[in-house]
């Protein structure tokens, strides 16, 4: 094995447009030390890389090498050992303290192996030598649960079956997320996408040739994920009720917040997120979920003791699901802001889509 390499810090490429910025310039530094463990980063976050722009031919967002990091704790990379694509997330000790170590405790086993776990899987954790402040998570490329859109009213109950199962499965085990938002719930692109998309432009393929295209959730059924433990909290049990001082997190309409900042049982806090997702993502999007909205009523509410546990949560999912009729899953969702003509379209894909899936004995509940 070879010795690490010495990190030099190399100064910015001198550019109108397109250069790194300040935290591209972190992953730069870092790239031969990251190949060395075994993943490799884009042409664009090596040290010898030249601009493909650099000869005035165009534009630089017009390249691959040209597109900057969404966010820049995140970065996507290749492993050497399988050519799998992943994505390595830069974690600060002081900011987020126990976010590596309660990742890692719901990723391992025997928790990993349990088909109700919907937490983000971790792959290697590794240690950056010259900061021990920083922490790099490796984990599989993922992607926003609602991109694509869902099709069918059987698509939305999966994911709400999915995410429900997961949020039991994280309080069983007495962590509470306290971050659950749209940003944080995640899906295994794979299954739909037979060419993965670029990281930082997501509608466009890897090299960004073409568009990215991708196959249903019904014929290709996904796994949903949740990200994003940072601000999650692992309680004991035995120490009594569960309590911490409110923190913001990505969604900012948690009632309780608003009234005080004392301390409060995360749990509820944790369901009223949840509830809060599927008001938002597919309540007031799609047509076609009116039976969901009374147990979302429930999530929801200003009084966290008058909102419903997980489990209590699950088993009504379980009853609503009990009541819908054999065809109300296929039935197409529709968006509430699409036009006539939009809609004749979508009416028409769906009539043969339905046929073709109810011929090869595809389920109206896409399970994976």
């Amino acid at each position: 094995m070879s010795t690490p390499a010495q990190f030099v810090p190399l100064e910015p490429p001198l550019l109108k447009s397109g250069e790194l910025d300040q935290d591209e310039v972190w992953w730069r530094d870092h790239q031969v030390w990251l190949q060395e463990r075994g993943y490799m980063l884009r042409p664009r976050y090596r040290p010898d890389w030249v601009p493909s722009w650099s000869d005035g031919k165009g534009k630089y967002y017009e390249y691959e090498d040209g597109q900057r990091l969404p966010h820049g704790q995140l970065i996507d990379a290749t492993r050497v050992a399988d050519g799998a694509t992943v994505v390595l997330k830069q974690v600060l000790r002081t900011e987020h303290p126990y976010e590596v170590e309660i990742t890692q405790f719901l990723s391992s086993e025997p928790l990993k192996s349990n088909p109700k776990n919907h937490c983000v899987p971790v792959h290697e954790v590794l240690q950056i030598l010259d900061d021990d402040n920083i922490q790099i998570l490796v984990m599989p490329l993922l992607r926003k649960f609602y991109d694509p859109r869902f099709l069918t009213v059987g698509e939305a109950v999966e994911f709400c079956r999915q995410v429900f199962e997961g949020l039991q499965f994280i309080h069983e085990h007495h962590v509470a997320h306290r971050d659950v938002s749209d940003l944080n719930i995640m899906m295994d692109p794979r299954p739909l996408f037979s060419q993965l998309f670029h990281f930082a432009r997501p509608s466009e393929t890897q090299d960004m040739r073409g568009t990215a295209r991708y196959h249903t959730r019904t014929r290709y059924p996904v796994k949903y994920y949740f990200i994003d433990f940072g601000l999650s909290w692992r309680f004991d049990p035995a120490a009594g009720p569960p309590l911490s001082r409110p923190i913001w997190g990505g969604d900012r309409s948690v009632p309780e917040f608003h009234r005080s900042l004392g301390p409060c049982d995360p749990f509820p806090t944790d369901i009223y997120y949840i509830g809060n997702v599927v008001r938002t993502v597919l309540l007031q999007k799609y047509r076609g979920l009116d039976f969901m909205q009374p147990l979302v009523d429930e999530m929801v509410q200003t009084e966290p003791g008058k909102r419903p546990t997980i489990q209590q949560v699950v088993s009504q999912f379980e009853l609503l699901m009990g009541s819908l009729s054999t065809w109300r899953p296929r039935s197409r969702l529709a968006t509430r802001n699409e036009n006539w003509l939009i809609r004749s379209i979508r009416v028409i894909a769906h009539a043969f889509r339905t046929i073709f899936y109810v011929l090869t004995l595809r389920p109206a509940l896409p399970k994976p």
